[in-house]
């Protein structure tokens, strides 16, 4: 389980693209969890489409069929089985069909998910390259395994394929040294490597020249992220990419307390186009707690890193993640966490009820922590949440903020809808008259706040 990456709650399928030169055949890939999954997805249709692969937005007529999955919580993978054997129709109305498995999942299980029958190729994280290859051979009737991790890939020299749109995702590192207690990452894509600097810029530069306007830096914990060649820091990488590229977006995901340094905070406020928003997992509250999973840093060490991010950017938000009831978690680890969440005062969380994956060290420390205790923990925590981020939405009437414009409103056509460099969706009257586009940013003027959108007009 890992939870230093934001997880989408619904899986994210490909969408249609003309290939450069097709081989008839067509790949469909629905992606399930954070967005280092939806970059990797854009890299494994790189991969295909060079190989005249078509991808395509339907699993109903595709040649191809590849789950790229999660296994951060027990609930994920159990999508993927009940995803399985949805297909299992699918698979007998077309014999040649190819349904491969991929990701962090892939790499968990291995070669039990061949057992099933409807898996014809299982590809870890690091063995995407050898995906036409699998392909290939699946579809002459020989299923494939490929899982190897490896200390060096990073794709650096690999071309996603994105779909149109005005932001982008970029992996700048892949793996995870840090070992939390509760988290596969390490097992599942493993130990962190970092691409070279000029090769992240140079990538944020194309996408600029294509017409993107927003991008985040990806990595498990970006904030390790080191360029030895050339002595380079994740700071540097970030004012270097803010600097090439000045007038797109930057956002980053995901940071880790322990190495979220003066240096870094300071570039973040030196430059105005890097997004005034950090994603600084907590998980708890307790240091007790915070020991068992291994998470390297104190409470107050944690705060201490938030009062320097507030002084130096007031305006910053502020977003983490929280699990309830670890392993051993008392009432008191509990109520720590909410004095946390108060002194702090998140714009956002993702929250999550504890649960053991194989294979980690907290799985040997035992899940003694009853359910109906956790749920109740958890309720808790998204109700102080939810009053929290309500009470900071009704500060922003009478504000303006800069919004990237991303849109029509999906409830209302006379509306738009854009975002925050704070990560907040803003919604605004559209009558046509304006003459903005989607990808402009325009200042816009909050009149009134709901609980999770802003509202306002044009200024």
């Amino acid at each position: 389980m890992h939870l230093d990456l934001p997880i989408l709650d619904q899986p994210t399928p490909s969408l249609a693209i003309q290939p450069l030169v097709g081989n008839g055949k067509k790949v469909y890939v629905e992606t399930y969890g954070c967005q280092m999954n939806i970059n990797d997805s854009e890299i494994v249709l790189g991969v295909m489409h060079a190989e005249g692969y078509m991808p395509t937005d339907s699993s109903d007529d595709a040649d191809v069929i590849l789950l790229n999955t999660c296994a951060i919580r027990d609930n994920a993978e159990r999508r993927i089985h009940e995803r399985l054997f949805h297909l299992k129709h699918t698979k007998k109305t077309n014999s040649d069909l190819v349904v491969g498995v991929l990701g962090c999942m892939a790499e968990r299980l291995r070669a039990k998910l061949l057992d099933t029958q409807l898996v014809d190729i299982v590809v870890g994280p690091d063995e995407y390259r050898r995906m036409p290859e699998l392909v290939a051979e699946a579809m002459g009737g020989d299923r494939g395994i490929a899982v190897k991790l490896s200390r060096v890939e990073t794709y650096d020299d690999i071309v996603p394929l994105r779909t149109e749109g005005i932001s982008a995702w970029i992996s700048i590192m892949r793996g995870c040294d840090k070992f939390c207690t509760f988290c596969v990452v390490p097992f599942t894509r493993g130990r962190e490597r970092s691409r070279p600097l000029t090769s992240v810029v140079d990538e944020a530069k194309q996408l600029w020249d294509q017409g993107f306007k927003e991008i985040t830096l990806l990595g498990q914990n970006v904030n390790s992220y080191r360029d030895d060649v050339g002595g380079y820091d994740f700071a540097d990488l970030l004012a270097s990419t803010a600097r090439a590229v000045p007038k797109m977006r930057i956002r980053y995901s995901t940071s880790h307390p322990q190495d979220m340094s003066d240096k870094l905070i300071d570039t973040m406020a030196e430059w105005d186009n890097i997004c005034k928003y950090i994603h600084l997992p907590v998980q708890s509250g307790s240091n007790r707690i915070l020991e068992l999973m291994n998470r390297t840093y104190t409470v107050e060490h944690y705060l201490s890193r938030i009062r320097r991010i507030k002084h130096v950017m007031p305006n910053c938000a502020m977003s983490t993640d929280i699990i309830a009831g670890f392993c051993t978690e008392t009432e008191d680890d509990h109520q720590r966490t909410l004095d946390v969440m108060r002194e702090v005062r998140y714009e956002g969380a993702y929250m999550f009820a504890y649960s053991p994956r194989e294979n980690t060290k907290a799985w040997k420390m035992g899940d003694d922590v009853p359910d109906e205790v956790k749920n109740r923990r958890l309720i808790e925590i998204i109700e102080l949440q939810r009053i929290i981020s309500g009470e900071l939405n009704q500060t922003e009437p009478g504000t303006v903020h800069p919004v990237l414009v991303e849109g029509p409103s999906k409830r209302n056509a006379a509306e738009w809808r854009g975002r925050t460099d704070t990560n907040k969706t803003v919604v605004f009257t559209h009558d046509g008259t304006r003459g903005y586009i989607v990808g402009d940013t325009i200042n816009v003027k909050i009149d009134r706040a709901g609980s999770g959108t802003l509202f306002g007009e044009l200024v």
